[in-house]
């Protein structure tokens, strides 16, 4: 069973989500927000949902801790607030954060971003064969900054459900790019692609280990 770590100081929200979710995930929670850090260490959820406002700690850092943190940086982040407003949605998802449900929360919706983000941090089977290839594609999506890009980039090995390739751009982790092949015909989209690592390599070049979430053209390993 999939554990959900919840940090929010609202007793009754908790029960709440234990009466919501239980039947799916082994929930994990704390109204103390300065343990945050050390349950998300203790038992490697496969989510964390964080409220904002908490008192004594501020939720906006505790994320950037969650997000920036080795340790943490894969388990992705949803916030679960009572602060409307695309403004606050979209400074939390410059920290990072996977996605922002506001109060009272839509558990249909929670639990279908769940589902998603629990395909998309699958990781590569290692009897998966990587192969070094430079194979030139075209990813679209959106950046840290919320801005929409569409960027040439090349592999640096692929396999059969993703790739390792260097971009510009800073994308936050299990964010969604567009996968586009690229070849003298032009485009050919092949799927959807999460970012599951991101590595820094000379400035201003990131390296983002990606794995397809969706697959609906030609990929080059089959």
């Amino acid at each position: 069973m999939q554990k959900l770590l919840m940090v929010d100081d609202d007793q009754a929200l908790r029960r709440l989500m234990r009466l919501e979710l239980s039947d799916t995930y082994e929930i994990i929670d704390t109204g103390e927000p300065e343990q945050g850090l050390a349950l998300a260490l203790e038992h490697k959820p496969d989510a964390i949902l964080l409220d904002l406002r908490m008192p004594k700690y501020s939720g906006y850092e505790l994320c950037q801790t969650f997000t920036s943190f080795s340790r943490t940086q894969s388990i992705p982040v949803i916030i679960v607030s009572g602060e409307a407003g695309g403004q606050t949605r979209e400074h939390c998802k410059q920290l990072g954060a996977a996605d922002y449900f506001e109060k009272p929360i839509d558990f249909a919706a929670l639990r279908a971003r769940l589902s998603q983000l629990a395909v998309s941090r699958t990781q590569i089977p290692r009897s998966e064969v990587n192969v070094r290839l430079r194979v030139p594609l075209q990813l679209c999506g959106t950046d840290r900054n919320g801005v929409r890009f569409a960027e040439v980039v090349a592999t640096e090995t692929v396999s059969i459900s993703g790739f390792l390739c260097t971009c510009t751009m800073e994308l936050p982790l299990h964010s969604v790019v567009d996968v586009f092949l690229t070849n003298s015909n032009g485009n050919t989209f092949v799927g959807k692609a999460s970012i599951l690592r991101s590595d820094a390599k000379v400035a201003p070049f990131h390296r983002y280990g990606c794995c397809f979430i969706e697959k609906v053209g030609h990929w080059v390993l089959q």
